[in-house]
């Protein structure tokens, strides 16, 4: 499999799914849309990966090229029914792409936190054989507040109802993060945006805390990773 990767930020790419890549002989090719990379066209590309990123959605005006890309997810999709995969940023882009909505968190999530499985989650593919309940890494002040017409709502947590979501049979996003590597916390909390969500000392707990879950969220992406590639390929 031939997969197009949307950056946001040179340090926010797919962390430990590269390894999984790696290993399974699968190829990527990341764009690097907030330096100014041009869209590709899709043709030539099995699937598309949206990863996370310190704009909003709704901030075209800064960020140009986000029309561009939501047009592309949108495409991607709906007409080409490409196989996707959507993380933060990537999984309110997906919502927006597809005719839902995003804005801000009435309760901003910054941590190792909790997530659960809805119904329709732990009956999904996507989630076989993890937990009804397990621990991620959230960093995100906007949420999706309405998701598209036909989306299913798989995970959620007590300040975000809607934590992971899937349309049609191929496409799947996140608001959290399991992506993690050992250097994943301290590279973001060198982002001026993520900086700002951190008060003094939090960067630093945040990265013990992850590093203390470190096995359990290696473990989870492999999870993830392997049911979406059982699902797509």
């Amino acid at each position: 499999m031939n997969i197009l990767v949307l950056q946001h930020a040179v340090v926010e790419h797919p962390g430990i799914f590269r390894s999984f890549l790696a290993r399974d002989g699968h190829s990527y090719d990341a764009v690097e849309l907030d330096q100014g990379a041009a869209l590709p066209d899709l043709d030539g590309y099995d699937a598309l990966w949206v990863m996370g990123g310190p704009m909003d959605v709704w901030q075209e005006a800064a960020h140009p090229w986000l029309k561009l890309e939501k047009a592309l997810i949108q495409d991607a999709v709906q007409r080409r029914k490409m196989p996707f995969l959507g993380l933060c940023l990537g999984h309110q882009l997906l919502a927006e792409a597809l005719g839902g909505a995003v804005g801000k968190s009435a309760q901003p999530e910054v941590g190792v936190m909790d997530v659960s499985l809805t119904k329709a989650g732990s009956e999904a593919a996507i989630f076989n054989a993890l937990p009804q309940r397990f621990k991620c890494l959230q960093w995100h002040s906007a949420e999706v507040t309405q998701m598209p017409p036909g989306a299913l709502c798989l995970a959620a947590s007590p300040a975000c109802p809607v934590q992971a979501m899937q349309w049609g049979a191929q496409a799947f996003s996140a608001q959290f993060h399991i992506e993690l590597e050992t250097d994943t916390v301290r590279n973001w909390a060198g982002i001026p945006e993520y900086a700002v969500a951190l008060g003094a000392g939090v960067g630093e707990r945040m990265d013990a805390d992850a590093s203390a879950h470190m096995a359990d969220f290696v473990q989870i992406a492999e999870l993830l990773y392997d049911n979406w590639m059982g699902i797509n390929t």
